[in-house]
């Protein structure tokens, strides 16, 4: 029982984190101001990751237009603007993620945010 209250925890943990690093890139990029919608976006965004992974040869690729795809479709903007966020979401992830587990010695990750 514990192990899964664990690894609960540590799932809305990276939720919450893979959320903050979406809400500080829309917060620069596009002025959104919506902490709940970016955190619905990273847990769709993982979704359409796992779903884009599955293509055979250029499942990278997939994956990470269908993220970007989810981040066009949740916030203004068009295609490059997405991109940006997506850039810089990934870029705030390291940094928080990095600060969680070096700091406070956590060891969580960024769920929502590709590659962290």
């Amino acid at each position: 029982m514990v192990s899964v209250l664990g690894s609960l925890i540590s799932f809305v943990v990276a939720l919450l984190v893979g959320g903050l690093a979406i809400y500080i890139a829309a917060r620069v990029v596009a002025d959104v101001d919506d902490y709940s919608h970016a955190v619905v976006t990273a847990f769709i965004g993982a979704i359409a990751w796992v779903l884009g992974s599955l293509v055979p040869l250029i499942g990278l690729l997939v994956a990470l237009l269908a993220w970007i795809w989810v981040i066009n479709w949740r916030y203004p903007g068009d295609w490059g603007n997405a991109a940006i966020i997506g850039l810089v979401a990934w870029l705030a992830a390291t940094v928080i993620i990095y600060l969680l587990n070096v700091v406070f010695d956590l060891g969580v990750g960024a769920f929502g945010v590709p590659g962290v």
